[in-house]
């Protein structure tokens, strides 16, 4: 089979925009260029150093100096904009957009990282958006577009099918989301949402597992964004409210985000090294309140094991930065996992290399997030006894089906692997 075509020009570098704390309008903060042995590097621009109100994009990796900043060992560029680059959907997007390739050809073809940058939507996730100019910032809009024409846009893309123009419009407003699924961002008044979508090999409703973990976790007095669900084309939507964007008179501003990868200082090939223990350290140093932060993640984690989310990587957590500052952001991308035997593992270590789906794991760990045995028993007591009592409930809001109901609760939910190694008692 020929190889696919290259990209005629591909791009050397591109120009970092960030929207500042506060600010409704983004300024070019430095350069991004291709260095030796497929590496990329940073460094700000004059102008933006002079700013009284410029702040790092990560003052870890990327100090407020002059001069191209040297990466940290083993990435091959900063992790804090690879935050805001696009992940497989996004990317299998562009692919098909850029490149008018499908199906087994697309999946053949990996472009840059800059075009990546270059070609995927300007209402990324966090406060980074990327550039040809390092003068004028000219957003790469979404048309507006209802959900029925967003569904199809993704299904075209699943199915190897070229879109139209008014498709491409509509959903290359996605094409800067990380994750593998298929979704779009729309607005809605003062809110602007996530929309994900069914996949077409899914097997039972990935869509409503979603929803109805991420709806006990708000009821297990988790900090969670906002769900709820829509229907389009006889299927179900998840929308998910972006809390990286606030509402001011008739403009947006951008909070920015650093993932937990990034702050751990790894990348996607050293990401089995991530764990929930080196993580806490991080926040016992470098977070706002960081007692109530610790038992906030020993929360999620507990509860990622209740609900069977094995899918907890680094990227599926972050932190706010405001030059200053981290603090936790709102948990995301909870979602049940389907598994075909007893024993699973959490995507992240929960210390050390531990790593097993199981609640005396993190009964071991309660010192690392500065918990007495005791009160991380009662915490996970709780979660357990929320579990029982609203599942159906919340059930009842997704319509979910009693097959499906049954499923989620013998195969994801309280799965009996779980609690082995606790008393009976639980």
């Amino acid at each position: 089979m020929p190889s696919s075509p290259a990209p005629a020009a591909a791009p050397t570098e591109a120009f970092v925009w960030t929207w500042l704390p506060g600010q409704t309008t983004p300024v070019v903060a430095g350069r991004l260029a291709k260095a030796t042995g497929g590496t990329y590097a940073f460094n700000y621009g004059q102008s933006y150093l002079a700013r009284p109100d410029a702040i790092s994009l990560n003052e870890r990796e990327l100090p407020l100096q002059t001069g191209a900043l040297p990466l940290l060992p083993g990435l091959s560029m900063p992790g804090c904009i690879r935050d805001a680059s696009p992940d497989a959907w996004g990317r299998r997007v562009i692919i098909n957009r850029t490149m008018g390739l499908t199906g087994a050809a697309a999946a053949a073809v990996d472009l840059d990282e800059l075009t990546y940058l270059l070609e995927s939507g300007s209402d990324r996730i966090g406060a980074l958006d990327f550039q040809t100019s390092a003068s004028v910032h000219t957003p790469r809009a979404a048309r507006a577009a209802p959900l029925a024409m967003l569904l199809q846009a993704a299904e075209n893309v699943e199915q190897g099918v070229p879109l139209t123009p008014e498709l491409d419009a509509a959903l290359r407003h996605g094409s800067s989301i990380g994750g593998a699924r298929p979704k779009a961002m729309i607005e809605d008044g003062d809110k602007k949402f996530i929309a994900k979508f069914s996949a077409s090999n899914d097997l039972y409703s990935v869509v409503k597992a979603e929803f109805i973990a991420m709806r006990l976790a708000t009821e297990c007095a988790l900090t969670v964004a906002p769900v709820r669900l829509e229907r389009a084309l006889n299927k179900d939507v998840l929308l998910i409210e972006r809390f990286d964007r606030e509402r001011t008179a008739d403009v947006w501003r951008r909070k920015a985000l650093l993932s937990a990868l990034t702050l751990l200082e790894l990348d996607e090939l050293m990401a089995r090294h991530a764990s929930y223990g080196d993580l806490a350290d991080i926040i016992r140093q470098r977070f706002d309140n960081p007692r109530d932060t610790l038992r906030e993640l020993f929360g999620r984690l507990v509860f990622n094991i209740l609900c069977g989310n094995t899918d907890d990587h680094a990227r599926n957590h972050a932190a706010f930065w405001d030059g200053a500052r981290l603090s936790l952001t709102p948990a995301y991308d909870i979602c049940p996992q389907s598994r075909t035997g007893t024993e699973a593992n959490q995507a992240m270590n929960i210390f050390g290399t531990r790593h097993e789906s199981q609640l005396r794991r993190c009964l071991e760990a309660a010192a690392t997030f500065l918990l007495t045995p005791a009160e991380a028993e009662t915490l996970i007591r709780g979660q357990i006894a929320v579990i029982r009592q609203r599942f159906d409930a919340v059930c009842d809001e997704a319509g979910l089906s009693q097959v499906d109901r049954a499923l989620f609760r013998s195969r994801q939910f309280l799965n009996a692997y779980a609690f082995e190694g606790l008393p009976e008692e639980f």
